[in-house]
């Protein structure tokens, strides 16, 4: 078996065990599926001060990742409470969540007086970075599905969202290397063409009138959420690309053989989410 055969045969792979984690953590529960997008946050968050170290940065990755573990720990309540009220425990907790991010910033700053640092502003800009970077998208990625789906937790709409995102990125991959022929942003992702960002916002448009089919949602709205999905998720793509280029590192980490770390492989939704939401704010709300 030659290298090319092998290699496409870990990443297959590697992708079935993903998706099989996936479909397991949405169908189970919303708690599996939080516990998902926790481990995503958690890992990812890891990724990128990796990444900054790299550049001889020295973020503060403990108080980083904690910040991102509180901020997705208060969405979660709130989406876990979606519709419903909030009884003394939630609310102590939400309470003490906001109050440990209101000092998020001051500590940070504390922290870098000890840290004998010759870049301290580079450090503090990191170590915020890592929580905007990841944290903050991710945890958008818990009430996109509840606004899709109409109010409530459906697994199936979440799952179709993500189909969304990924189908782009196979189509984007499949007309690129077909008929590319025109570089989309040649400095940053010498790959990427205009052809193939036009078939992947063909593909994931189509997945969203099948999503819109499927869980009897509006074809409007899924279509809009699919093509704001599309285009915020190429531009995803290209920011987690630039990361990779300026540390001089192939992939974020090596967590799914063939697949690289939990950046490469949900850069897209990391800058698409925020946005998406915004999208179905204005439309929905």
């Amino acid at each position: 078996m030659g290298d090319k055969s092998r290699n496409l045969l870990i990443r297959s792979l590697s992708g079935l065990v993903l998706l099989g984690i996936v479909l397991a953590a949405v169908f189970c529960n919303k708690y599996t599926f939080g516990a998902l997008l926790l481990l995503i946050v958690i890992v990812g968050e890891h990724e990128f001060y990796r990444l900054a170290r790299g550049k001889g940065l020295h973020p503060q990755s403990l108080v980083g990742i904690v910040a991102g573990i509180v901020m997705f720990g208060m969405c979660f309540i709130l989406f876990a409470r979606w519709g419903e009220g909030f009884d003394r425990g939630n609310t102590l907790a939400l309470v003490t969540c906001g109050l440990y991010l209101i000092i998020l910033v001051p500590l940070i700053f504390i922290g870098e007086l000890f840290s004998r640092s010759d870049s301290p502003l580079g450090n503090i800009a990191a170590t915020l970075t890592g929580v905007l970077y990841v944290a903050y998208p991710v945890s958008f990625l818990l009430f996109i599905p509840l606004m899709l789906g109409g109010g409530e937790w459906r697994p199936l709409v979440f799952l179709m969202y993500l189909f969304i995102t990924w189908a782009n990125d196979v189509f984007a991959y499949l007309v690129g290397m077909s008929i590319g022929r025109h570089r989309m942003c040649e400095r940053i992702s010498p790959k990427k063409s205009w052809e193939g960002f036009f078939g992947g916002v063909a593909g994931a448009l189509g997945v969203g009138a099948l999503g819109a089919y499927l869980t009897d949602g509006s074809y409007a709205v899924w279509i809009g959420a699919a093509a704001a999905a599309s285009v915020a998720g190429v531009l995803g793509d290209l920011v987690e690309s630039m990361f990779k280029r300026s540390s001089e590192v192939k992939d974020s980490g090596a967590l799914m053989p063939g697949h690289g770390g939990v950046l490469d492989r949900f850069d897209a939704l990391l800058v698409s989410s925020p946005i998406v939401f915004v999208y179905l704010a204005i439309v929905l709300l």
